[in-house]
């Protein structure tokens, strides 16, 4: 069944089913009439000769140039080729769909004075899988992602580059063979297509939705180190987190007591320290952090994905057309950034219980390095070297990008969000996460092996997932396979999709 597009709803899961998974898409027939009645408001103000930014002026700095009659069509063509300025490599193509995505909701609103050809057109693309070849730079996140949507744009008018069934072809072409009809740009349709932080705010919500599975494996490998450490797990006790308040805490509390269930720890069969270090006592409330500041930023992405970011906004029932601001990214911007390095302070945690367990000074009496024979074999003492570059690189990518504002456009835009490159920078930050945690899962379960006691049922899991695809360390081998596969294995989920399944949901 296809999801219905209202302009409201929108959550970051519809919009990883329809970005990831293919799912089809189709616009209510409300919004379909709220389109055409502020289409029409558009039409007769144009008849009327009132002046309205980017419909009969130019922008930015030429806003305040006014166009003739014969300029206004001409005017979006011009428009879409000027901005489509981008530079890199094609954007994923799950990026892509996630921005038609929004801009399609942001048109359902009808305050856009667009055509409904070319929101009908967004939605063809969606269902028939033609996905427009956009670069992945080029963005400041204001006025929203111009240079990229200029590239969607370029199809309004059979240009550009678009991929389909899996070939690279021209615009035109790709249309052709999906059969969908090239709608054109007429007044107002090309800005209406390109004004919106949609391309930052659908990255920015598919990485969310990964960044929330990414902290779940934080607190199942988290529970493997905890008993590979032999923890006091006192500090897990749902009550000493209830009398705080946070409740990132006490989600991340009960999901590490849940995978810590039947363990010899808990039975009181294994003895442990009176108080453990901040490391293994703390994670509630580090991982819990980060669960928080997700959950914010989850909030306000999903505000805009139903908002109208747009300029100008149509009011048909005041008559009415407002000039604002509506495509500036900051509100995205700088929860993400936030949500970032939260992740990374995720990371920093893991590598420390992973030093922990191959420091023999802190380990409880586990072997150096996990080492069968220690001298003779170093174990997993380079594996350490491999989380900690993966961790400085995180931290660099961990300074906010919202606050890089660089003035453009003649200082017309004179502070922009970076959105953009808070989205990217967040991409290679999770992408470290899923090899640092990774290692962390390699350890865990080497160690477990060393110990033999029983575990508790999520760990026991886990550690029989990790075992499927890497063997443990009887002799010293080229590692690099394994914490690739490893990174490789978190990322994909089976891992926390065998955990669940065994235990119930950890969110």
């Amino acid at each position: 069944m296809a999801l219905k597009i209202t302009g409201a709803g929108l959550t970051i899961e519809k919009m990883v089913d329809v970005a990831r998974n293919n799912q089809s898409v189709e616009l209510c027939e409300d919004a379909v009439q709220r389109i055409k009645t502020c289409r029409a408001m558009l039409e007769r103000k144009i008849e009327q000769g009132e002046v309205m930014y980017g419909v009969n002026t130019g922008i930015g700095e030429f806003s305040e140039t006014m166009l003739t009659p014969e300029q206004v069509k001409e005017f979006q063509k011009y428009l879409i080729y000027n901005h489509a300025a981008g530079i890199g490599e094609p954007a994923p193509i799950e990026h892509v769909r996630g921005a038609m995505l929004g801009r399609i909701n942001v048109h359902a609103h009808g305050n856009s004075a667009v055509r409904p050809e070319i929101t009908q057109t967004l939605v063809s693309m969606l269902n028939k899988g033609v996905t427009p070849v956009i670069c992945n730079k080029g963005s400041v996140g204001a006025c929203g992602d111009l240079a990229p949507m200029s590239q969607i744009a370029l199809l309004m008018m059979g240009e550009g580059e678009a991929f389909y069934n899996g070939e690279r072809l021209p615009g035109k072409v790709a249309l052709e063979k999906a059969g969908i009809p090239v709608p054109g740009l007429q007044a107002r349709d090309g800005l209406a297509t390109i004004n919106g932080s949609n391309v930052l705010t659908a990255m920015s919500a598919i990485t969310l939705y990964d960044f929330n599975r990414l902290l779940k494996h934080a607190e199942i490998v988290a529970a493997m180190s905890l008993e590979a450490l032999l923890a006091n797990l006192k500090p897990y006790d749902e009550r000493i987190h209830t009398l705080r308040g946070f409740s990132g805490a006490i989600r991340s509390a009960k999901a590490i007591r849940k995978c810590l269930e039947g363990s010899d720890l808990i039975s009181g069969k294994v003895k442990t320290k009176v108080q453990d270090a901040y490391s293994m006592r703390s994670t509630p409330q580090i991982i819990g952090a980060a669960h928080d500041a997700h959950k914010y930023a989850r909030s306000q992405v999903e505000i805009e994905l139903n908002g109208v970011c747009d300029n100008p906004i149509f009011i048909p029932q005041d008559e009415v057309a407002l000039s604002g601001a509506n495509f500036q990214g900051t509100p995205i911007a700088v929860p993400m950034d936030m949500a970032g390095y939260t992740t990374t302070m995720v990371c920093i945690l893991s590598e420390r219980r992973l030093n922990r367990l191959l420091n023999p000074a802190l380990s409880q009496g586990l072997p150096p390095f996990l080492s069968k024979q220690p001298g003779l074999f170093s174990g997993l003492m380079l594996s350490q070297y491999t989380a900690d570059m993966l961790i400085a690189e995180q931290r660099i990518l961990s300074a906010p990008a919202s606050i890089q504002s660089i003035p453009a456009a003649a200082d017309q835009e004179d502070f922009v969000s970076m959105g953009m490159n808070t989205a990217l920078k967040n991409l290679q930050i999770l992408d470290n996460a899923y090899g640092i945690i990774g290692i962390e899962f390699a350890a865990a379960a080497q160690a477990l092996d060393l110990r033999g006691f029983n575990t508790g049922r999520g760990v026991a899991k886990a550690k029989e997932i990790v075992r499927k695809y890497v063997e443990f360390l009887e002799v010293d081998r080229p590692l690099y396979k394994d914490h690739n596969v490893l990174k490789a294995l978190v990322k994909s989920g089976e891992i926390l999709d065998a955990v669940e399944a065994e235990v119930g949901s950890l969110d």
